[in-house]
């Protein structure tokens, strides 16, 4: 078995430009980003990047556990569908919320959520199946759609990012219909044609979530594509980026901007410890947005810029999620903030208010900032520039509000 984890770790190597700096500890290993996670000067204002990473053990996954029991693999620590559900008091809450022993997974979800993502995941409905059954989830109501009208073309990274998306918006609110649009390429052209037939989809299915782990570096004209996520009926999420500074559309005032968190373990019991700042999630202030209405409350800190993120989620790959991608060797550890947005958007979703605009979401959660119970204020770590940001009490540049504690203030 030892030879196929080796194998399939080998095939996710191929199309990744570099390794990032080795880890120590009981599982030596590296972080891997796909080139798909990289932006070129020239690509601001022209075509997005997924936001996503990988922990890739030095001796691969080795023991694999029986299908239906939880995590595919022993003696890892890697997040579960249940126990980010129990770190976020989505389920009743289990001391530890260990990823080896919580088995309680939501319920509920509703509606629709869509996922827009570049190019095509040719194993996406039987991976997302295979990923439910591992963990207990239903089975799930999914169909996948072509913006463009035809099948696009694969692109490994931009297929582990959709993997990741599909099954952590089915892993939150597994009741919820989801939606896999496609856009033909990453071109800001095509994405926002994505966009548009996404909230098309879930305003005709009585409302829900679009999510979008993509973006950009800033851009003067920005302001100009602010439109493509109003659709009545919709509230529409984006990555805040891995890397210090601000991403278009996360800084759109009609997007939920997802920040990046750390949740820290016991190494030797799998206890959860607490919530950090992920040291490489996105923030700051935006450079071309204006400061909306619902941030008012933290003016004294956004100035008159738009500030992001909003809310935040794990997103560490070094305390990553599982995903099932059979394109790109099976079971994978993986974080990046492309994991914050979906999860975010399906907590939402599983809170069953259903906001009429991004704007109304905004305002609850901002509305909610002193309600100590509505969220987990993350006030450790840093990030940012220089990693001149520091998590505070209330809102941030590096969390926002914090992460989701339970479904009130959502």
């Amino acid at each position: 078995m030892r030879s196929l984890v080796r194998t399939a770790v080998a095939t996710v190597l191929c199309f990744v430009p570099f390794i990032a700096g080795a880890q120590g500890g009981a599982h030596k290993g590296s972080i891997v980003i796909p080139s798909s996670s990289l932006e070129q000067s020239r690509d601001i204002g022209a075509r997005a990047h997924t936001n996503v990473r990988m922990f890739v053990p030095a001796e691969g996954f080795t023991s694999p556990r029986p299908l239906s029991v939880g995590p595919p693999y022993a003696g890892f620590l890697y997040e579960t569908p249940a126990s980010v559900a129990c770190v976020y008091h989505l389920t009743t809450a289990v001391t530890g919320c260990n990823p080896n022993a919580v088995t309680a997974i939501p319920s509920g979800g509703s509606k629709a959520i869509a996922i827009v993502d570049a190019y095509d995941d040719p194993g996406a409905a039987s991976d997302l199946a295979y990923f439910s059954a591992q963990f207990g989830l239903p089975a799930p109501s999914f169909q996948v759609v072509y913006a463009g009208g035809s099948r696009p073309s694969r692109n490994s990274g931009w297929e582990l990012e959709e993997s990741l998306d599909i099954e952590w918006a089915h892993a939150i609110a597994p009741k919820a219909k989801i939606y896999l649009v496609e856009a033909a390429s990453n071109s800001f052209y095509d994405l926002f044609a994505a966009v548009q037939t996404a909230g098309n989809l879930v305003a005709a299915a009585g409302g829900g979530e679009v999510s979008m782990s993509w973006g950009g570096g800033e851009f003067p004209s920005e302001v100009n594509y602010d439109s493509y996520f109003t659709t009545s009926g919709v509230v529409y999420f984006a990555s805040a980026g891995d890397g210090p500074g601000t991403l278009y559309p996360s800084v759109s005032p009609n997007v939920v901007a997802a920040g990046g968190t750390t949740l820290r373990r016991n190494p030797s019991t799998g206890a959860f410890l607490a919530e950090a700042a992920w040291v490489d999630t996105g923030g700051g202030a935006s450079y071309y947005e204006a400061r909306p209405s619902y941030q008012s409350v933290v003016k004294s800190t956004v100035g008159s810029k738009r500030g992001v993120p909003d809310l935040s989620a794990v997103a560490d790959p070094n305390t990553g999620v599982w995903v099932y991608d059979s394109g790109n060797g099976g079971w994978l550890a993986v974080g990046g903030t492309s994991a914050s947005s979906p999860i975010l958007a399906a907590v939402v979703n599983l809170a069953g208010h259903f906001a009429t605009s991004t704007n109304a979401e905004l305002t609850t959660v901002y509305n909610s900032l002193t309600v100590a119970t509505s969220f987990n204020d993350t006030t450790t770590g840093f990030c940012g520039p220089y990693m001149g940001y520091s998590p505070a009490k209330g809102w941030d540049f590096c969390t926002g509000v914090g992460s989701p504690n339970g479904l009130v203030g959502k």
